[in-house]
């Protein structure tokens, strides 16, 4: 059972101090005080959740107490105030010195009953905000790379330790782990980090495409070159350029990027002059290289030379401390995303997320956010929501849910089931959504958008 908010109502009029009490005692645990000294009193002794008092009273007034409680109390209390009409002005002052809000006497157990349900909601609001910047501002420091493990900090100290030198980077790990924010953490940690960061993924290339790709090419290289065109070595001078999976470089082109990064230069298909670079390259890999040497799929000798600094990225399952936060992070994240109110996670689906292995690292960790975030209509994700038991797909990959939906997908299909359920109302859709009305609106109009039928 919920604990039920502790307020302090201070009034210098017993029968304002009963009336209050005998109102508010369902639903709130209710100390009193005659005076600003017996209130500060009470709040020494233990804190409250919410201060309700009178501006005008004998032995301290409102204003007199709200400072005393602001200046002298490490946690303070929210305040609401009660004037008479007289001292509306009074009133006036004090949210503008920090108090919440005010009541005008007399009021009725409605307007009470509003004023601190809207007071309890600000500071969840406030709660959350807090959370958030404090989120975002561990993202900043770290750069992205969320985790207090061992491996995270070492790899975070690396970084930090690699960010202005020119020497050429590997990161490997598996896919998921992360590999791409740890590229981009380099960037924006080094000196180059106002230059462009530009990212060529080999393996979505095809092997004709490839060298005008990375090289550029002069008008009139090839049939259909009209004009000339930088590649993405010339894209990225001055900055970082991204070679994401580099172990499915074609061998062709793997000579060609050998002598691009011994001579730092270089030639646009169709030139006959080079063109000088500077650029730091990152190149990522979820293979072992060492086996792709031996198989005869990768240089020996390009290795060596992308391998100056080796940075190795666990996977999740080797810093299962992380999980928390990383689950906790990305729920806020979906969240806001999507336009819910907050959600948290179980004690028990927290247990089943650190027990879990992960076989598609952090990646799917985020899949299972995003998916539970959307699907779940309250504001707790248990273990029936997170949905753990049919996440893997034998490949260690997450598998689609049924029927081979996407999230978009499932989203949609979850939106339109819950606007026929509720006969086209869409306020009430929304509601038992946990979206705002708006939001709703928002998902249908994109749907009519993408010529997509939605039936209502």
């Amino acid at each position: 059972m919920a604990k039920k908010p502790r307020i302090l109502v201070v009034d210098d009029e017993h029968t304002m101090r009963d009336f209050l009490t005998a109102s508010m005692a369902d639903r709130y645990q209710v100390v009193t005080a005659a005076d600003g000294v017996a209130a500060m009193a009470i709040l020494r002794e233990k804190p409250v959740d919410l201060v309700l008092s009178d501006v005008q009273m004998p032995g301290g007034d409102g204003l007199t107490l709200l400072a005393d409680i602001q200046s002298q109390l490490k946690s303070p209390p929210l305040v609401v105030m009660m004037t008479a009409f007289g001292t509306i002005k009074e009133a006036v002052e004090a949210t503008k010195r920090g108090a919440i809000d005010y009541l005008t006497k007399p009021f009725g157990l409605d307007q009470l009953d509003h004023t601190l349900k809207r007071a309890f909601e600000l500071r969840e609001l406030r709660s959350e905000n807090r959370t958030l910047r404090t989120s975002l501002r561990a993202q900043r420091e770290h750069h992205g790379l969320l985790g207090s493990s061992r491996a995270m900090i070492a790899l975070r100290e690396k970084i930090e330790m690699i960010a202005d030198s020119r020497g050429t980077v590997l990161l490997q790990g598996e896919s998921g782990t992360g590999k791409e924010v740890a590229a981009r953490a380099i960037h924006n940690a080094g000196s180059r980090r106002d230059g462009p960061f530009i990212r060529l993924n080999c393996a979505a290339i095809p092997e004709s495409l490839l060298e005008g790709e990375l090289f550029g090419h002069e008008r009139g290289a090839f049939t259909g070159a009209v004009q000339a065109r930088p590649g993405k070595f010339e894209l990225a001078d001055g900055g970082s350029l991204l070679l994401d999976e580099i172990s499915e470089m074609p061998l062709s082109m793997q000579a060609k990027l050998l002598r691009v990064i011994q001579e730092r230069e270089i030639m646009r298909l169709g030139a006959r002059t080079s063109v000088q670079c500077d650029v730091r390259i990152i190149a990522t890999t979820n293979r072992e290289m060492k086996a792709s040497i031996r198989a005869g799929e990768f240089r020996e000798d390009l290795f060596y030379r992308l391998n100056v600094i080796p940075l190795r990225l666990a996977p999740l399952r080797e810093r299962k401390d992380d999980i928390p936060l990383l689950a906790n992070h990305f729920v806020r994240a979906f969240c806001a995303e999507n336009g819910r109110s907050p959600m948290s996670i179980t004690e028990k689906a927290m247990r089943s997320l650190t027990s879990h292995e992960w076989p598609g690292n952090v990646r799917q960790l985020q899949n299972v956010i995003e998916r539970a975030v959307i699907l779940t209509s309250g504001d707790l994700l248990d273990c029936e929501q997170l949905d753990l038991g049919d996440e893997l797909d034998g490949r260690g990959d997450p598998s689609m849910l049924p029927g081979d939906l996407t999230i978009r997908e499932m989203e949609k299909e979850l939106i339109l089931r819950k606007l026929e359920r509720t006969g086209g109302n869409r306020t009430r859709a929304a509601t038992e959504l946990g979206i705002s009305v708006r939001t709703l609106r928002n998902k249908l109009r994109q749907y009519q958008e993408h010529g997509e039928s939605i039936g209502v």
